[in-house]
């Protein structure tokens, strides 16, 4: 009980009227009020507040300062009946009475200490999955925790916990949702599972329920599973996995076989998970698999996989002969995550030794010897007049081993070519018997027009090579050596210092591409086939050529 008086001092004068007066002062007795006794009550339950206040015949009003919301509040009379709120926690309830009387206002509070009364969840189990019960092996089974409930009026439950207690291993989605599936295991004889479901409601309360289910026997008491059909490319390591065979006892073995297609190697046909590396085609192409799968009762069951295969999508075009990964300084392992996609690392080159080579070459170069008739010679032939790639397809011209021949690899000539709609722009026409030992004059066009006329290798369509195509000859581990053509191939090159103006290497062969450089396009791309480097460079200068045709032209 907590009193407050509150005084209010009323000042009374009386008057008469006629020849005399007197007065008389009266001091009100201060009012006081008791809202009674604390109280400790629970939840939900009935209980009375009862007020006194004096002077008597005044009147009370009963408000709420603090705690839970109540019904019917602010309420006036000296007593109240109230039924206690609906609470999840333990709550304390501050009630207020005032009290007037006489012109005085007085008050006092009571505090109601009400006590949560949780009532505990009730957990319930269910299978709602499959439809059709008993349920047999791979159906997905699912148990359901909905009719699971808090018998509290303004309660709910709050989380859901599942636990197996028995029966076979079983691997579900989830354990704390208020579902809960699995699949059917492959069973040998009729196999009981007990699971146990602990629901929380919002006050924290906690119930538990089980519940056993029988999961029946499977005809089947071994599943060889070979997995998944795979799309791979050719060269990729290809991974054969049967470890999701289902087997009812403790250990199994397996055994693969291949049916069709190009044989590969497995790395252990005794394996689970076996691998091979996918053979090198030319066109889609399947392999099929199977797997024997055996338990320790020596049942078996089989099962096939199809691995189709595609070409790499290496292009037409060679790659850079390089078998090494670098950082900024030094040589390192490929595959780094620092220095990635590097040339070694990728495209044609990193398959090498994988290849189905027509003819010979380093790395994924693959060339072929050609007589003078374009008839293949074998690969260690020592005398042939020009090489086909193939890789690309191209026939190119090897140079004379005599000096004095127009196709000697020293002649060097002005890019003077003709075009469709006749000589190209820029063109600049050598002097004859000045670089070359033509009589008419040592520009590019002369040159082709007397290899074409000899029906040169079987062909009369030689041209000087674009950009592109003679980049394509580079091998760039040679770096470092006076050129970077394979002499295997490529024999009778001239010297890297014949067109140097001082003691360095140089070694420019023209291609047929005009550099953009204005209105005069007095310039064309060459490549320095010592270096890779690549220069636009005046076509009245002289460079080397080396012819290429296009079979099939």
């Amino acid at each position: 009980m907590r009193l407050v008086p509150l005084t209010l001092v009323a000042l009374t004068t009386l008057t008469a009227c006629g020849g005399g007066g007197g007065s008389s002062d009266s001091n009100p007795v201060a009012a006081t009020v008791n809202a009674g006794s604390d109280q400790q009550i629970i939840e939900k339950s009935e209980f009375t507040v009862s007020a006194q206040g004096s002077p008597a015949d005044g009147t009370f009003t009963w408000e709420r300062v603090s705690g839970p919301a109540l019904e019917g509040f602010p309420a006036e009379g000296a007593e109240q009946t109230i039924t206690a709120p609906d609470i999840k926690l333990d709550s304390e309830l501050v009630l207020k009475v005032n009290y007037q009387t006489d012109g005085q206002l007085v008050s006092d509070q009571v505090s109601i200490f009400i006590t949560s009364n949780n009532q505990l969840p009730v957990a319930v189990i269910t299978q709602t999955a499959p439809e059709e019960l008993p349920s047999q092996y791979s159906d997905v089974i699912t148990l359901s925790g909905e009719e699971s409930v808090d018998i509290d009026e303004n309660g709910s439950v709050d989380s859901y916990l599942w636990t197996q207690l028995d029966g076979p291993d079983l691997t579900a989605d989830s354990y704390d949702n208020q579902t809960i599936s699995f699949t059917h295991p492959l069973l040998e004889s009729n196999t009981a599972m007990t699971w146990r479901l602990t629901v929380t409601d919002d006050e924290g309360g906690s119930a538990s329920t089980e519940a056993s289910f029988t999961l029946n026997k499977t005809v089947e008491v071994i599943i060889a599973d070979a997995g998944e059909d795979q799309q791979v490319i050719e060269f990729d390591t290809v991974t054969l996995d049967a470890s999701n065979s289902e087997i009812v006892t403790a250990t199994k073995s397996c055994f693969w076989e291949q049916l069709t297609g190009e044989t590969v190697t497995l790395a252990n046909q005794n394996q689970c998970i076996t691998t091979f590396v996918a053979p090198d085609v030319d066109t889609d192409s399947e392999l099929s698999f199977e797997v024997t799968v055996t338990d320790s009762k020596s049942r078996s069951d089989t099962d096939t996989v199809i691995i189709d295969i595609s070409p790499k999508p290496l292009g037409l075009i060679n790659d850079t002969g390089m078998s090494d990964c670098y950082n900024n300084s030094q040589k390192i392992n490929c595959d780094s995550e620092d220095f990635p996609s590097q040339d070694a690392d990728v495209g044609r080159d990193s398959v090498a030794n994988q290849l189905d080579k027509v003819g010979q070459g380093d790395l994924a170069f693959d060339f072929t010897k050609m007589n003078e008739f374009a008839d293949e010679l074998p690969d260690d032939a020592t005398s042939f007049s020009c090489v086909r790639d193939n890789v690309t397809g191209l026939i190119w011209e090897v140079k004379a081993s005599d000096t004095s021949d127009e196709r000697a690899s020293i002649n060097h000539y002005t890019w003077y070519l003709n075009g469709s709609s006749g000589v190209q722009t820029g063109s600049v026409q050598g002097a004859a018997g000045s670089t070359c030992p033509s009589t008419s004059d040592c520009g590019l066009q002369t040159y082709i027009n007397d290899v074409n006329s000899s029906d040169f290798c079987g062909g009369t369509n030689w041209r000087v090579p674009t950009y592109t195509e003679l980049l394509g000859l580079l091998d760039y581990a040679k770096q470092g050596e006076s050129t970077l053509l394979n002499s295997d191939f490529f024999p009778n090159q001239p010297s890297d210092t014949q067109l140097s103006s001082g003691s360095s290497s140089f070694m420019p062969y023209w291609t047929s591409q005009t550099a953009a450089d204005g209105t005069s396009l007095s310039q064309a791309y060459i490549i320095d086939m010592s270096s890779a480097n690549d220069l636009a460079y005046p076509k009245s200068n002289t460079a080397f050529v080396r012819l290429v045709r296009t079979p099939g032209e």
